[in-house]
């Protein structure tokens, strides 16, 4: 890990314009608006009070930790705006006594991923007054241009007929508005079920909601915050928005192969979600990207909390080296080598020959070009 004292001179050149509104102008209310380059998607955030949506959008989006996420209330404010992220909130968020997070009415959020993409998130509060709101007087605001739909059930919930009724209600004013937008369902809290019983109660889950989905499709994970399944889940709903997916693959591949890595990752600097990875060589763990994600963010917090910036590390043994760096702009790369007989050097001076390529990639109105093989 080096100390990298020009952070912020990087992030100022290559950034771009920051996502804050100027101070006392919340976006939507005062006329302050994204730059038009954006292409921005609306993401809805959806779910009853005291499912998780907060604690897990806080750990995704705001660098909480799980134990933290105990005392979120109307600090998560200050967490967003510490980071390249916009919010206004439509009423307040309070902690109750047990500690859940409510939210009120519907909490906007504006997160920048790979240049010009910006997640529009909406994180609608779960009360019954204010979903009931949702599908009558709010109907067409809240479910209009939507790309995707997160809805996130609690798996304990001693109200699960009215979870489906609301979940049913979602879908009928996505059909009715948005009929192309995805459907993720987030089974949540799973780490409350008897670990025997997890693969069953998820399964059984899982073919209740793709029934009541139809005729639309829906994606099912099961998640919790204590763990690396909330970050696969969110790493495959930030994919699905990624305009140019398949090109970024296919360059990764490429740059994979001329460098002879046995695997390459690309995270996603501010969350550290793993957008894209190409192996040559088979892996042991499935759960590989998400653990690597959650270790690398609170690394990153634990030299935050030193007054270091993280830029980059090497591990290395006897079987392998592993290289975490910046890449682009906006994300960071992993690289895994076996081959004893490359020097770390080369490995870095290769990952910094590809980055100008990368950040032509990030541009969705940049050139298409291809890393081709030498």
């Amino acid at each position: 890990m080096e100390e990298f004292d020009s952070e912020q001179k990087m992030e100022k050149e290559n950034l771009g314009t920051r996502m804050d509104p100027p101070i006392g102008e919340p976006e939507g209310s005062l006329g302050w608006v994204l730059p038009n380059t954006a292409m921005k998607k609306k993401v809805l955030l959806m779910g009853k009070s005291g499912s998780g949506k907060t604690s897990m959008r806080s750990i995704i989006f705001a660098n909480y930790i799980a134990r933290d996420t105990r005392r979120l209330g109307a600090t998560i404010l200050d967490r967003l705006h510490s980071l390249q992220i916009n919010s206004s909130l439509s009423t307040y968020s309070l902690v109750d006594s047990v500690g859940n997070t409510k939210t009120f009415d519907v909490e906007h959020s504006h997160v920048r991923f790979l240049g010009n993409l910006v997640l529009n998130l909406w994180d609608c509060g779960g009360q019954d007054t204010f979903m009931e709101n949702y599908f009558t007087s709010q109907r067409d605001n809240i479910f209009r241009n939507v790309e995707v739909l997160i809805y996130v059930f609690d798996v304990e919930s001693r109200e699960l007929e009215k979870d489906m009724h609301y979940y049913q209600s979602c879908l009928e004013a996505i059909l009715q508005n948005s009929p192309d937008a995805k459907i993720f369902c987030l089974v949540h809290k799973m780490d409350l079920v008897q670990e025997d019983q997890r693969d069953l109660i998820f399964k059984e889950r899982e073919e209740d909601l793709r029934r009541l989905s139809r005729p639309l499709e829906c994606s099912c994970f099961r998640t919790s915050i204590w763990d690396e399944t909330l970050y696969k889940a969110w790493s495959s709903i930030v994919y699905q928005l990624i305009p140019n997916v398949q090109q970024l693959e296919m360059n990764l591949r490429n740059f994979a192969e001329i460098i002879e890595a046995d695997e390459v990752l690309l995270f996603e600097r501010a969350t550290f979600l793993v957008i894209s990875h190409y192996q040559c060589k088979e892996q042991r763990d499935v759960h590989r990207f998400e653990k690597i994600s959650n270790i690398i963010k609170q690394f990153k917090l634990s030299c935050s909390k030193l007054a270091a910036s993280f830029r980059s590390m090497e591990v290395r043994n006897s079987n392998f080296a592993a290289f975490i760096d910046i890449f682009t702009s906006n994300t960071y790369v992993m690289v895994v080598m076996s081959d004893p007989s490359i020097p770390s050097a080369a490995t870095l001076i290769n990952i910094r020959n590809a980055r100008k390529h990368f950040e032509k990639l990030e541009r969705v109105d940049g050139p298409k070009q291809c890393l081709l093989m030498r």
